[in-house]
């Protein structure tokens, strides 16, 4: 805990088992108090792993549900569990895990709710092995959502991601994409809110048992925040003009 929150750490994992006990062992436990792991469907032995590394709280899909269903199950958990403050993580070992501590002050002394590892800022992206082309779609993406969410973030397709579990509670995640889009329409959710959102350097390893998606559903992935933005900005638009009717 932190200033009396409960502290979740969720794992929503997918052929994680040569990353796993990596990443585990690098959660602050002293500090955690629940550890969160989801099983989409796995086809090596990521919850025999999980197990062995004493994970009480594992929850298995029966079939492939996708990244955004996994997560999802993860958050019903954390929130089923009480937890105040909840911290996504990829198991894969691509996100540093010595970050989470730094991630919960800001979110257990109220300085944020909500706070994002970003890969951008520190440069560390390309550093730390992100595909050029990734990089460049992550950095047009982002422009381009900035420019009609009117934020002012350095990415918005960060995997490692903290929230006070209040500001999960107001927005309706289940009927999310079970998708990998999943991702980004939770975090236009959360700015429909007005809730600022607070950034840290994550330094970022991209290696050969880290997850990644192929060129085709990174594709699928851009039309779809596309298409979340697109959304966004008539939505504020359509809020606005109803106000400003509201004080003629």
């Amino acid at each position: 805990m932190i200033n009396n929150k409960k502290i979740a750490v969720i794992l929503p994992a997918y052929n994680a088992a040569k990353t796993l006990k990596r990443t585990f062992n690098e959660i602050p436990l002293d500090i955690v108090d629940e550890v969160i792991l989801t099983d989409d469907f796995s086809n090596d032995e990521t919850v025999a792993v999980a197990k062995e590394l004493g994970i009480k709280h594992i929850i298995t899909h029966k079939k492939n549900k996708g990244y955004g269903a996994n997560q999802k199950s993860c958050y019903n958990k954390a929130i089923e569990l009480k937890a105040d403050i909840i911290i996504m993580l990829h198991p894969d070992y691509q996100y540093n895990p010595k970050l989470i501590p730094a991630m919960c002050f800001l979110l257990a002394n109220d300085v944020y709710d909500t706070v994002l590892g970003s890969r951008i800022l520190g440069k560390s992206a390309l550093k730390g092995g992100m595909p050029f082309y990734k990089y460049v779609a992550n950095r047009f993406l982002t422009c381009f959502q900035n420019i009609l969410m009117g934020q002012k973030l350095s990415e918005y397709h960060t995997g490692y991601r903290g929230f006070n579990t209040k500001v999960l509670k107001k927005i309706d995640f289940n009927a999310n994409s079970d998708d990998f889009v999943f991702d980004n329409q939770l975090l236009a959710q959360i700015c429909y809110l007005d809730v600022i959102i607070g950034e840290i350097s994550c330094p970022t390893k991209y290696e050969k048992d880290s997850s990644s998606i192929n060129f085709k559903r990174s594709v699928t992935y851009g039309l779809g925040v596309v298409k979340v933005s697109f959304l966004y900005f008539f939505s504020k638009q359509k809020i606005k003009k109803s106000n400003l009717f509201k004080n003629l």
